[in-house]
């Protein structure tokens, strides 16, 4: 038995090459993706329902049971007995190769103690120390990690959000990174934090989960091992306290952890655990080369036929695939014969696909010449071990020609399935009372009259005939010239001829007349369809058995140019629409090209209407001419309603299907950027399945055009903010320096005015002081301008302290007293504030700036309170009054720089003040808002993150206390012997 090189026993059958050489495309990309896995590190995740089932305990037991054989002399000789459970088996089967030594980079082992025991032994990387709100928090040193390039780190809770200053928010990105560096990583996570079942896990537990990892993550690791464990001993181990300690047991208990929720959860683990490894047996099938189907799961396949029994099919095999529990796949194969079926027979096999859809089937349009290769080949290739296909018998209502047509070959293609894939469960679908068709065909404009399809059958048929015959009249003027096998290879060119230009029914019309005319003309005695000799009856058998064998082939290798013809088609056409997206800057190019492009794929005119600002649909900047007056039908309110919805609507669809204009949203990565309107007319192309796959990759590359244009817009609006914003800081600083020195000066001179001699006259005292008062003012103006320089530069350090708030709003008050003159001055602060982290300077710069502005806005003999009180996590301070408030709606734009409360004031003041508050409160960690009191006037609240403050040293003991009162009476008695010693 072979091994491959994961340790593996590979039990294929040795084959030739030959019969296991796959697709060399599939095998480039094999080969490919081993390339890039050498050079990456493995990933292993434990994967289990919830927490406590044992992921982290299995994954330290794998890392202590390698650890065991790379211990004797490098050779992977496993020392775990037989009670080690299959992860940490598995590990150390693995270990052979390089025999790893683990590395525990961070474990959360939640207090439990047979966890921790694991750690013993183990090497265990220090943790990295962030300070985040003055809280101290350890996170994984994923930097650390890196310098020591170990072959393995243990990294615990993949989902794991790390604290803001780590390089990366995620720690699923720290693991992406060392396996990047060609790290091996184990990590664990649970179901509930997949990205993909988040909504399904909340929905189940009334609890919405916010850390979470992609599902790309995921189904990327190299391995996943589930760890699983019944409910009811998991509730068992919670109530022990194995999972949580006991006042957090008890509250999952009545909340997450009931049983329940951890069935639901197990069986999500489960499924999704299948899942994965059904992608694991599909991989390994094609990097094998495997052919046949391995029954691992009852996944069907539905075959779509363009008989009534479509619908059928579709509903007995979504309802076979919920009893199996299983998912489904259904496809409809396009024949050469099929694709000249009535429009109304199109629309039904359309209308069963769209139904497949609407029940969870996986859809599929596929053109080949043999229906049940085409399936067989289908199933293979995605591992579906069952085919479902209908069985239309004749009975009352369906006797008819196309019935009788139909139902005789139906045992053919059951045997044909069985000679093809001999490995494969068919289920025929029975005939039962076919319900009528799901939905009535939305528009048979385009369907041609009978008389019309009557009349090109009659026309193909009739130049068959008619080229037989001339070739017959052109034989007949070289007969002496020429052998008789020689005219017999001149018709079968005729009826190669016709097969290229007509099909493979007007090729057998060539065949037999041609033959009939070789007989006829040709064969003694002529003009005669008697035959003298009996070789001439091999003849003609092989002229007919070669012209129908020709005619069939032909038309067949017609069939797939024309089908190779369309998809190029599509193909140019994306690429050439790309291209012309790539170098668009502007909103206008991007409608100008889509014009372009849809109408040259489908030959029908658009319009493009974009979003205002209030989310309402206008028309594009030059779509005044081109775009909605050429289609004049286009409705606001359904165009309106497929934005909003970012769906369909319109022609085609299920909402509005009368309209008749076709409506498409532009969804973006980001949101919906619009909505692409296309007038269809009484052309049916919208339920075509390639068609529509092409018109929807269309309108995502419009959308995701648009958005990169948004986008530049919004970076050089950005630009240009940041320019000018520049700009005016360094204005702001140079003007603030260069005035501070002569407003110095200034005040200095009227100080000394205020106190020469001889002494002034009382009027020229009064004028003196109003100098001095109104310059210290503009050099407080100046002061705020430089500060605000010096904030947004980055220059200010917060000098933090442990200290109390008491302090600082007293020394607020003494800096505010001639600004708050006149005004009655309120304190309620909570007797038991703790000491809070901050700069007291910069703290009682804002009170300053919040109390005189609150003096400055309101009237003399107005109340102003200031308070503060602590909650949970943070500390509230108030300053609070009862002036004539904000303005409405204006309570977030007086924070900004040069906002005022009245446009033209006499009141003092350049608006800085609450802009500087914000900024101040902002580097501290806190928030600051505004808003209008219920009993008038205006509060503004700052907060501040509360931290654990240091314990406080014990009081000093005062200088003149005596000795003997300061220590107790046994120190005493010690001292004094010591000192008698």
């Amino acid at each position: 038995m072979a091994t491959d090189p994961d340790g593996r026993a590979d039990a294929d059958p040795v084959v030739p090459d030959d019969a296991r050489r796959g697709d060399p495309d599939a095998l480039l990309a094999q080969l490919q993706a081993r390339e890039r896995r050498a050079v990456r590190g493995r990933l292993r995740i434990y994967f289990g329902a919830s927490a406590g089932v044992g992921k982290t305990y299995a994954m330290l037991s794998a890392a202590r049971a390698l650890l065991a054989t790379s211990v004797v002399n490098g050779v992977a000789t496993s020392t775990v007995d037989g009670t080690e459970n299959g992860a940490a088996t598995s590990a150390a089967g693995g270990a052979a190769a390089g025999s790893p030594t683990p590395l525990v980079g961070i474990v959360e082992t939640h207090g439990r103690h047979e966890t921790e025991a694991l750690l013993d032994g183990l090497d265990l990387l220090p943790r990295r120390a962030f300070s985040h709100r003055g809280a101290q928090l350890a996170e994984f040193d994923i930097d650390a990690a890196l310098a020591r390039r170990p072959a393995l780190v243990l990294v615990d809770e993949l989902a794991h959000t790390n604290a803001p200053g780590s390089r990366h928010p995620k720690r699923w990105q720290d693991v992406e990174e060392l396996l990047g560096a060609g790290i091996d990583v184990y990590t664990t996570v649970n179901v509930q934090h997949l990205e993909s079942l988040n909504d399904v896990v909340g929905g189940i537990t009334g609890v919405r989960v916010g850390e979470t990892v992609p599902d790309k993550v995921f189904d990327g690791a190299d391995e996943v091992i589930l760890v699983d464990l019944p409910a009811d001993e998991l509730l068992a181990r919670l109530r022990l306290g194995k999972v949580y300690q006991a006042a957090q047991a008890e509250r999952a208990g009545r909340n997450f952890f009931r049983k329940g929720n951890l069935i639901a959860l197990r069986e999500l683990a489960l499924r999704r655990t299948a899942e994965r490894i059904g992608d694991d047996v599909r991989a390994y099938r094609i990097e094998k080369s495997i052919e046949p189907v391995w029954a691992t799961g009852a996944a069907l396949l539905a075959c779509i036929g363009s008989g009534d029994a479509a619908e059928r099919v579709v509903r007995s095999a979504a309802r076979l695939a919920g009893q199996l529990n299983t998912g489904w796949h259904a496809i409809h194969i396009e024949t050469p014969s099929l694709r000249r079926r009535p429009a109304p027979q199109r629309e039904r096999t359309l209308d069963a696909l769209a139904l497949a859809r609407e029940l969870g089937a996986v859809t599929a349009v596929l053109a080949a010449n043999e229906v049940e290769a085409a399936a067989v080949e289908y199933a293979r290739s995605h591992n579906l071990a069952k085919i479902a296909i209908g069985r239309a018998a004749p009975g009352r209502a369906a006797i008819g020609r196309a019935a009788l047509r139909r139902w005789p070959w139906q045992p053919a293609r059951g045997r044909r399935f069985a000679r093809l894939a001999p490995d494969i469960d068919l289920v025929e679908v029975g005939d039962g009372n076919a319900a009528p068709s799901r939905a009535a065909p939305r528009s048979t404009a385009a369907a041609a009259p009978a008389s019309g399809r009557l009349r090109r059958y009659a026309l193909a048929h009739g130049a068959a005939v008619a080229a037989s015959l001339a070739m017959a009249l052109l034989a007949t003027t070289s007969l002496g010239k020429l052998e008789l096998a020689n005219i017999a290879m001149l018709f079968l060119l005729v009826v190669l001829l016709v097969a290229v230009r007509l099909g493979r029914g007007p090729s057998v019309t060539a065949t037999c007349v041609g033959v009939a005319c070789f007989d006829y003309f040709f064969v003694a005695p002529r003009f005669a369809f008697a035959v003298s000799d009996f070789q001439y009856l091999v003849t003609f058998g092989v002229m007919l058995a070669v012209g129908l064998i020709t005619g069939h082939l032909t038309a067949g290798l017609r069939f797939q140019a024309r089908v190779a013809a369309e998809r190029e088609g599509r193909a140019r056409a994306l690429y050439e629409f790309a291209r012309a997206l790539s170098g668009v800057l502007q909103t206008e190019q991007v409608y100008e090209a889509t014009r372009d492009a849809i109408a040259a794929s489908f030959g029908v005119r658009t319009a493009l209407l974009l979003p205002d600002g209030d989310g309402r649909l206008q028309a594009a900047p030059d779509a005044g001419t081109a775009g909605t007056a050429a289609i004049a039908g286009i409705d606001p309110g359904i165009a309106q309603w497929s934005f909003d919805r970012a769906a369909p609507a319109g022609s085609g669809t299920d909402t509005l299907p009368a309209s008749p204009v076709f409506y498409m949203p532009l969804v973006a990565p980001m949101r919906t950027r619009g909505v692409l309107a296309i007038e269809t007319g009484a052309a049916r192309w919208l339920p075509e399945p390639e068609q529509r796959q092409q018109l929807d990759t269309f309108a995502a590359l419009a959308a995701i055009a648009l958005e990169r244009v948004h986008y530049i817009d919004v970076a050089q609006d950005a630009l240009v903010k940041i320019e000018s914003e520049r700009l005016r800081n360094s204005l702001l600083a140079a003007l603030s320096h260069d005035l501070r020195t002569p407003l110095t000066a200034q005040i200095a001179l009227a100080e000394s005015l205020s106190s020469s001699r001889p002494p002034l006259a009382p009027h020229q005292q009064a004028m003196a002081a109003a100098l001095r008062e109104e310059t210290m003012r503009l050099g407080m103006l100046v002061t705020n301008l430089l500060e605000m320089a010096r904030i947004e530069s980055g220059e200010v350090k917060l000098n933090l302290q442990w200290q109390p708030v008491e302090e600082v709003v007293g020394s607020a008050l003494r800096a505010s007293r001639a600004a708050l003159q006149g005004r009655r001055v309120v304190t309620e602060l909570a007797p038991d504030l703790p000491l809070v982290r901050f700069d007291a300077m910069l703290i009682e710069r804002v009170l300053c700036n919040l109390l005189e502005n609150a003096g400055k806005y309101t009237p003399p003999d107005s109340a102003i309170t200031i308070g503060a009180a602590a909650r949970v996590r943070w500390l509230d301070l108030t300053v609070a009054d009862d002036g004539p408030g904000l303005p409405p709606g204006q309570e977030e734009a007086v924070f900004e720089k040069f906002a005022r409360g009245e446009r033209e004031s006499a009141k003092p003041g350049v608006g800085l003040g609450l802009a500087i508050c914000r900024a101040i409160v902002g580097a501290h960690g806190g928030t600051i808002v505004a808003r209008n009191r219920p009993q008038g006037g205006a509060a503004f609240v700052f907060t501040l993150p509360l931290g654990t403050p240091p314990a406080l040293p014990p009081p000093e003991m005062p200088l003149d206390m005596p000795l003997a009162e300061a220590l107790p009476a046994d120190r005493e008695a010690d001292g004094g012997a010591a000192g008698a010693a």
